[in-house]
């Protein structure tokens, strides 16, 4: 699956600048409660996030799209000149600190995936959006 990743990474390079980044998992999370994880995983989430940044949560009740639709909105946020930041949340989603900084949601599908599938998953449905958007023959509907 990394290397599934890392060669969707590397087509993306074509494209535009981008940058796959894993944040650490916590120490002794089992000693902590749900609540606490999210909150903990919160605050290095917005460690790692620019001020400017425009970010685009991964969540199960953000708004779906077609691939093609995906790509257009990737395109407007784009224009906007602002770096985008997608994240992945933990198990148990995200804090309300992460919730409030958030400028969008955006869901994968209602089922549920591990974070390596996610990353796998998104990696691939951007590099789609750009094929798209270039209107190279990778995406057929």
């Amino acid at each position: 699956m990394e290397a599934l990743i890392a060669d969707y990474q590397k087509r993306l390079t074509h494209y535009v600048p981008f940058e796959l980044r894993v944040l650490p998992e916590l120490k002794n999370a089992k000693a902590l409660s749900f609540e606490q994880q999210k909150q903990q995983e919160g605050e290095s989430i917005l460690r790692a996030v620019m001020p400017s940044a425009f970010v685009v949560l991964l969540d199960e009740h953000g708004n779906d799209y077609r691939s093609i639709e995906f790509a257009n909105r990737l395109q407007r946020w784009m224009a906007a000149g602002r770096d985008i930041v997608f994240v992945v949340g933990g198990p148990y989603g995200f804090s309300p600190d992460v919730y409030a900084r958030a400028d969008t949601r955006l869901s994968l599908s209602k089922m549920t995936f591990s974070h390596q599938m996610v990353r796998l998953i998104f990696v691939e449905q951007i590099y789609r959006a750009m094929t798209i958007l270039r209107g190279e023959p990778y995406h057929h509907e």
